[in-house]
Order: C-alpha cells, then sequence, then structure tokens
C-alpha cells in the first residue's frame, strides 16, 4: 500500500522531471558532456535549477569558491525547507540522511501537502517519494542526454522549464485544499519582497519572511495539529 500511495502522488512529478530532466540533458550535451555525465550530476548533485547553472559554471571554468557561492544563492532557500521539516523527518532513521539530501521543491511539496492515509508507513512513504522523484529526474536527463548526441535542438529559454513545473505543482496544491491562507500569503510576501529587494535579491527576505508568518499564524493555519501536538506535551 505504502508503495502504491507513493507512486500515485508522485506522478505529477514524473511528468515533469521526465520532460524537465530531458532539457537538462539535451543543453548538458550542447556544451560536450555526455550521458555519463547527465547521470553522475543527476545522481550526486540533484538540485534541478542548480544543475542548469552548474551547466555554464562549467562550460565557463568557474573555480570552487564562485561555484560554492552561486549553490549557496540559488540552494539557500533549502535552509528554510529543512527547518519547516524537521518534526516530519524527525523519527525517519534510517531514511533520513538521503531525505534530506533528495529534498527537491517538489517533493517539499508533496511532503508537506497533507497527512499521511491511513495504513501507510510514514517514514517508508516518505523514502520512497524521494527515491522515485529521483529516479525520474536521473531518467529524464540521461534519455536527454542521448537525444541531444543524435538531434540538434534550439535550447534558448529551456531554463524556464523549472518555474513552469514549479506552477503546475503549486496549481494542483491549491486545488487539493480549502484553505489558501498559506499560499496566498506566500504569494503576497514574494510580490512584495521582489518590489522592495529586485530580482536579484529578493529570495532570501521572501523565505524568512514567509517562515515568519506561517509560525505567528500556525496555529490559525493549522489548528488541528496544535492541538495535537499540545496534548503530547501535557
Amino acid at each position: 500500500m505504502t508503495l502504491r500511495y507513493a507512486f500515485k502522488r508522485s506522478l505529477p512529478v514524473m511528468a515533469g522531471y521526465l520532460v524537465l530532466g530531458m532539457g537538462f540533458g539535451i543543453l548538458l550535451e550542447t556544451k560536450g558532456y555526455g550521458p555519463g555525465w547527465a547521470f553522475f550530476m543527476s545522481l550526486f548533485i540533484y538540485a534541478g535549477s542548480m544543475q542548469y547553472v552548474t551547466i555554464d559554471l562549467m562550460a565557463g571554468g568557474a573555480t570552487v569558491l564562485s561555484a560554492a557561492l552561486m549553490t549557496l544563492m540559488v540552494n539557500a532557500r533549502h535552509l528554510f525547507y529543512g527547518v519547516s521539516m524537521i518534526e516530519r523527518y524527525r523519527d525517519t532513521r534510517p531514511y533520513k540522511p538521503y531525505l534530506i539530501f533528495g529534498l527537491t521543491d517538489e517533493t517539499y511539496s508533496l511532503v508537506c501537502s497533507g497527512d499521511v492515509l491511513d495504513g501507510v508507513d510514514a517514514k517508508k512513504y516518505y523514502f520512497l517519494l524521494t527515491l522515485m522523484n529521483q529516479c525520474y529526474w536521473i531518467a529524464g536527463s540521461v534519455a536527454g542526454s542521448l537525444i541531444g548526441s543524435l538531434i540538434s535542438f534550439d535550447t534558448a529559454g529551456i531554463e524556464f522549464s523549472m518555474t513552469a513545473l514549479f506552477l503546475v505543482v503549486f496549481v494542483d496544491q491549491w486545488r487539493s485544499v480549502k484553505d489558501h491562507t498559506s499560499a496566498v500569503a506566500g504569494v503576497g510576501i514574494s510580490v512584495i519582497c521582489l518590489l522592495i529587494f529586485g530580482a536579484d535579491g529578493f529570495l532570501i527576505p521572501t523565505m524568512i519572511a514567509i517562515t515568519a508568518v506561517l509560525t505567528i499564524f500556525r496555529k490559525k493555519l493549522d489548528p488541528q495539529k496544535t492541538e495535537e501536538e499540545e496534548r503530547e506535551h501535557v
């Protein structure tokens, strides 16, 4: 049951990751890096948008320091993701190290979208969901690299594919719940921070503000969860 449930929940990500992974593989191939690079980058880096950025870093001969700083800027949001996942991943050994490594935007969205069904092992569900999503990404990136070696593509604008997937996941989550307070708050805060800090510097202030707002209004947004935790501490 856990395996079937995880697979069913991962289907939207599968559809997106196979296509977006192909885009990454094709772009990687145009820079002279073959399927082996696509496989190992998706296996060990597995960072979506950062992998797209990594292609330019490698092709441009970037230093280790500049690559590290760029990675921190691009993936800074995961610091806040991690903080919000402390409770869900608290008792998930032996899967915890991989769950931390494999936490992408889309996996985070699915894990946080609701409680696990009765009869489903939460630990195995989180692990299988994360593993399936990475397998989809690896398969797509390797397939894209192989296709790119056989057919020439115009890769202009292909980087937008990650944004497109995020929008699809956002719409899916919007339709799956009745209370849209947190979603509206996130969008509103993002727009405000974008206007204040600009496109190059709004991400970290946005994540800080969203984390603060959701923490302050946590009881209102999820009263049932808060009551359960209070009973546990009594």
